[in-house]
């Protein structure tokens, strides 16, 4: 069953590079934090309950709700719908996409060789959502969608630590957790001072900006 769960986070980041538009980023990015959950209430083990609840708590309430609820009221209110041609043709994006998925296998087949406390499908799907989401923060043009990808990004992270550890210490998760209300609350301030002051959301008018 986890098998399942963690190919279908992977698969997730091939439909972020077959879409445009960018509610459907969000959900994804809501499918993702559901996934996390399952995988936390199935996979880990031995560890206080306590522990549990929280992971539980960040993934469901927060990576699943909370957060893609917040992300897409500031896009409603801002009118954005869909993401502007990338630097790189959706085509080419989605052979770079296959490139990466490769290379999170061979990584995955890498760690299971060596051995160790590492979950190899774990380990490679986390190097394919921190490849990918890299890739989307570079080759896509809106801010909105790289603070959506950089959302993305964190989750591979998360998945990562679940691949080197069973247990991840209590403030391990709550600097994770921090990180996250500062990232977005961050980005979220900026994105929303760059649409007062310029009309629109696209990276370029990041070269207007001066002190």
């Amino acid at each position: 069953m986890t098998d399942i769960i963690i190919i279908l986070l992977g698969t997730s980041m091939l439909y972020v590079f077959a879409v445009s538009r960018i509610e459907a980023y969000v959900k994804t990015l809501a499918f993702q934090g559901l996934l996390l959950f399952l995988l936390v209430i199935l996979d880990i083990k031995h560890i206080s309950w306590l522990n549990i609840a929280f992971l539980s708590i960040e993934t469901l309430l927060v990576k699943a709700i909370a957060i893609p609820l917040f992300l897409l009221i500031i896009i409603r209110k801002n009118e954005i719908s869909r993401e502007v041609e990338p630097y790189i043709s959706q085509f080419y994006s989605l052979l770079i996409a296959m490139g990466i998925f490769i290379f999170g296998f061979a990584a995955a087949f890498w760690s299971a060789e060596i051995g160790g406390e590492i979950k190899p499908l774990y380990f490679g799907i986390s190097i394919v959502i921190i490849v990918s989401s890299l890739f989307l923060i570079i080759n896509r043009k809106k801010i909105i969608t790289h603070i959506l990808s950089y959302m993305m990004l964190e989750n591979g992270i998360f998945l990562l630590s679940l691949s080197v550890a069973n247990e991840m210490p209590m403030l391990v998760n709550i600097g994770v957790l921090l990180d996250l209300f500062v990232g977005i609350y961050l980005f979220t301030i900026f994105f929303n001072k760059i649409e007062e002051m310029y009309d629109g959301s696209h990276i370029d008018v990041l070269t207007e900006l001066k002190d």
